[in-house]
């Protein structure tokens, strides 16, 4: 299909489709072909996805929103659903719109249910594939028949799906490449009666310099764009597919990556790698950032430049390996003994964590501080497409200063923001770094003076004040004043734009703001808030003892404005449109 052709009056602007199996059914691959073709062919694209936490597997979903213009959510309601089993079928009937397309796979799904206009088409998934690849095949390929099904149905670009299928399978072996290609072929070949193929339309974006990948692979990408070239870390769902990355390319930029016996060596390493000069970062999931605590709070009282990715997930404990949450932000801020100022960031979405990395890098280095980065399971894994980053723009190189040091020089002056100086530095009046977890006073001695606690606390704390006056009011979607203002932080940017557009659509004054720092937070939320009947902060984490979100819970304290209110949700999902415009609409309706 053309993507230069302005959209007919034939061809739909969005589409939602929900494939529902189990894990080993390779329906991620699916949705994988899906995103990396909208990423090359100017469509948008959001992904969600669903896998088990168990070893052995079980149901699994993935779902694959496609629009010809800017996509914010992965659809609170599918049009297609692709069900493999019965229990793909039973389990998710319901997220189909009324008279949307259900196809299964007639040789494990029965007892179709007839209700709310939807369409079904039975499809030997199975035994179709074996037919096409061979009786040696058993069920393997089906989901790529599934794949030239929806292809045909969708008509979307068959050529360049095929090149994206013959780059991932062609290093394997001709074999497999061929046996690809004729389930793809059968399945787009496969006769389907009893609908009109529905073409979408061409993407509004230029397709060149675009790209479509998942939250994770953007952050390491970011990191290394903004200097990192040494990190240590230990593997946990969701944050691992990070570590691997860095392990794999940060030698191509003399740098290395440790994967450590545990949590504690590994914040530990990473720290040693940031004393001598090197800005260095390390990794986890909540639990992993708990057992990180202790050191990252060494880094705070030795003022060093540390970064710490933490791939949120479902708490606590073990909880919820595989699923979403926004419930480590208060373990993010103050999950530290003592006062331990720490720079605290959150990507909005896919795109925004090469720049969120980026600017962590940038802070951490400017102030001499730890900074966490705090994405989560719904970007770490979900795909987007977006226009590519401008690595000239943005790239550091790394240099480590070897600066002599003169008389005047002391590495915690009261004063001024830390700088170490690295370890082989030399120094006219044989002064050298001293570093340690215990109070010290300007020259790095330990010192229990009282007074000069006080003064060294204000110090690390005084950092953050002066960033925190920095930061710009974040800049406002929707109605600049008015009924309602949505805040939010995180994966729940794309829901919460998509919910303002509706109300405003529906006669609602509503704005809605973005918060990628979060701690500080910026100074101009208290002027801002007063703008608005009702603040409505959505975050997934729960409302807690006193009723408020965690993020909320920081904003009153902020701004002492008791106008704030929460829509909390912990189902290890994320937040539908709907959801958060029926929570506005209710808070709107009390007043």
């Amino acid at each position: 299909m053309s993507q230069t052709t302005a959209p007919s009056s034939d061809t739909i602007r969005n589409a939602v489709i929900r494939l529902a199996g189990n894990s080993q059914d390779g329906i991620q691959s699916i949705g994988a072909f899906l995103g990396q073709l909208a990423g090359s062919t100017a469509q948008d694209v959001m992904t969600y996805m669903t896998i088990p936490s168990t070893i052995s597997g079980g149901p699994s979903i993935f779902q694959v929103h496609l629009g010809s213009g800017e996509v914010l959510h992965p659809g609170d309601e599918a049009d297609t659903l692709v069900a493999f089993y019965q229990h793909s079928y039973d389990g998710h009937l319901h997220t189909l719109k009324d008279g949307g397309i259900c196809f299964y796979d007639s040789d494990n799904v029965e007892e179709l249910k007839e209700e709310r206009g939807i369409i079904h088409i039975g499809v030997p998934f199975t035994s179709a594939t074996i037919e096409a690849i061979g009786g040696n095949a058993k069920s393997r390929g089906k989901n790529i028949f599934v794949l030239g099904l929806l292809c045909a149905v969708y008509q979307l670009d068959r050529e360049r799906i095929s090149e994206i299928m013959s780059a991932k399978f062609g290093k394997k072996s001709e074999d497999i490449l061929r046996n690809v290609m004729l389930a793809f072929d059968a399945g787009y070949a496969w006769p389907v009666h009893d609908i009109e193929h529905m073409p979408m339309a061409p993407g509004e974006n230029a397709a060149e310099k675009r790209l479509s990948t998942d939250g994770n692979t953007m952050l390491a990408l970011g990191l290394i764009a903004g200097g990192v070239r040494y990190g240590a870390g230990y593997p946990i769902t969701p944050w691992t597919s990070i570590m691997e990355f860095l392990r794999s390319e940060l030698p191509k930029y003399n740098g290395m990556f440790i994967q450590c016996e545990d949590e504690l060596a590994a914040v530990s390493m990473a720290i040693g790698a940031a004393y001598s000069g090197h800005l260095a970062i390390t990794g986890s999931s909540g639990p992993g950032l708990a057992l990180k605590s202790e050191a990252v709070g060494y880094a705070c009282m030795a003022e060093i430049p540390l970064i710490v990715v933490n791939i949120q997930r479902g708490g606590p404990s073990t909880g919820l390996p595989t699923s979403v949450e926004q419930s480590d932000l208060m373990q993010a801020i103050y999950g530290s003994p003592g006062d331990a100022p720490r720079i605290v960031l959150a990507p909005r979405d896919v795109e925004d964590c090469f720049y969120t990395a980026i600017e962590a890098c940038r802070l951490a280095k400017k102030y001499s501080t730890p900074v966490l980065i705090l994405s989560d399971q719904a970007i770490a894994t979900r795909l987007e497409a977006f226009e590519e980053p401008d690595l000239e723009k943005h790239w550091v190189e790394p240099t480590l200063d070897l600066t002599e040091e003169d008389a005047d020089w002391k590495p915690y002056p009261l004063d001024k923001i830390t700088r170490h100086s690295s370890p082989g530095s030399r120094s006219s009046q044989e002064k050298y770094p001293v570093v340690t977890g215990l109070e010290h006073d300007e020259w790095g001695h330990p010192s229990g003076n009282p007074l000069n606690h006080e003064k060294m606390t204000a110090k690390r704390r005084d950092k953050l004040i002066d960033l925190a006056n920095s930061l710009p009011t974040p800049e406002v979607h929707g109605e600049t004043s008015g009924s309602l203002l949505f805040v939010g932080w995180g994966s729940t940017y794309g829901p919460i734009k998509e919910a303002t557009d509706r109300m405003i659509s529906e006669g609602h004054k509503v704005g809605s703001i973005n918060l990628r720092h979060v701690h500080p937070l910026p100074n101009g939320l208290t002027d801002l808030f007063e703008q608005y009947d009702h603040i409505l902060v959505p975050e997934m984490n729960d409302s807690g003892l006193y009723g408020y979100g965690q993020l909320a819970t920081l904003l009153r304290a902020k701004t002492c404005n008791g106008k704030i209110e929460s829509v909390n949700k912990v189902q290890g999902i994320s937040f539908r449109v709907l959801e958060i415009v029926t929570a506005a609409e209710a808070l709107i309706a009390k007043a």
